[in-house]
C-alpha cells in the first residue's frame, strides 16, 4: 500500500499575507500550519502523509488549530478529513469558492457559536406524567399488555406519550429557544432525545452582544433550573451555519 503526502485543511481566514499558526501532530508527525492564499482568501493548512483517519489524536489536533487560529481571525471553518493532493489542488478550490467564501466571512465576520442542551431532569418529568392520568397509568402498567383486547389502547397511549413529549420540546422552544434567538444573528435547532433533551440548538452570537447572550441564558436558567440541566458550551467555530462542499471540479 503506498503512502502519499498531501494537504489538509483546516478552515479559511481572510487574509492576504503569509501567515503560521505554529505546528500540529497529525497522524503521529509534526508539521508546520501556514496559509495558502488567493486574492483576499486564504486557506489554513498543513502537509500530512496519507488519509487522515477521525482518531482521537487527530480530531484533537484539527479542533485545538482551528481554536488557535480562532484567537486571531473570524473563520470558516472546514470539516475534519479534507485533504489534497497538492497545494495548487487547494488553491483551485479557493478560486472556485471565491465569491462564496466571500459572503460566508460577511455573516461570519466577528461572530462564534454556542451550544445549549436543556436536558430534562427525572424528577420533574415524572411529575409531569403523574399529573396526566392517561400517562400515569401507563407508567404504573395497570394495562395488561399481554391482552390483545388492549393492543390498539397501547397503540393510542404511544401516540399520546409521543404527543406529550413534543408539546414540552415546544414549550422549551417558545420559552428558551426564542428569546436566545432574539438576541442572536441566527439559531439550528439540532435533533434531540424525545423525554430527555429537550432542547439541543446552537446559535450565531456577534461577539458584541456575546456578554448579553450569556446572561439571558442565565437568566433562563434560574427560571428552569428545577426542571432541567443546562450544558452551554462554546465558542466554536460556526460548524451549524456553515455548508461548504470541497471538491476538485473537471475542466469541462
Amino acid at each position: 500500500m503506498s503512502i502519499q503526502s498531501g494537504v489538509y485543511v483546516f478552515c479559511a481566514i481572510r487574509e492576504k499575507e503569509p501567515q503560521q499558526f505554529g505546528k500540529v501532530f497529525l497522524n503521529g508527525q509534526e508539521n508546520e500550519v501556514y496559509t495558502l492564499h488567493h486574492q483576499n482568501v486564504a486557506m489554513v493548512v498543513a502537509k500530512v502523509v496519507d488519509e487522515v483517519m477521525p482518531v482521537r489524536n487527530n480530531l484533537f489536533a484539527h479542533q485545538q488549530t482551528i481554536s488557535e487560529v480562532m484567537r486571531h481571525y473570524s473563520i470558516i471553518p472546514i470539516s475534519f478529513g479534507n485533504v489534497f493532493n497538492s497545494e495548487e489542488d487547494v488553491l483551485l478550490i479557493a478560486k472556485h469558492l471565491n465569491d462564496d467564501l466571500e459572503k460566508l466571512f460577511l455573516l461570519l465576520e466577528n461572530k462564534i457559536e454556542v451550544g445549549l442542551k436543556v436536558i430534562a431532569k427525572k424528577d420533574w418529568m415524572e411529575q409531569e406524567i403523574n399529573n396526566d392520568p392517561a400517562l400515569r397509568e401507563w407508567k404504573n402498567n395497570k394495562m395488561d399488555i399481554s391482552d390483545p383486547a388492549n393492543f390498539y389502547e397501547q397503540i393510542h397511549l404511544g401516540e399520546y406519550a409521543k404527543n406529550f413529549v413534543l408539546r414540552l420540546e415546544e414549550a422549551v422552544a417558545e420559552e428558551l429557544y426564542d428569546p436566545l434567538l432574539e438576541i442572536a444573528e441566527a439559531g439550528k435547532q439540532n435533533n434531540t432525545i424525545p423525554g430527555k433533551v429537550l432542547l439541543n440548538a446552537a446559535f450565531l452570537v456577534d461577539r458584541k452582544k456575546e456578554e448579553a447572550f450569556d446572561q439571558k441564558v442565565n437568566d433562563l436558567y434560574e427560571l428552569w433550573k428545577e426542571k432541567a440541566e443546562f450544558k452551554y458550551s462554546g465558542p466554536w467555530p460556526a460548524y451549524n451555519f456553515v455548508n461548504i462542499r470541497l471538491r476538485i471540479e473537471e475542466n469541462k
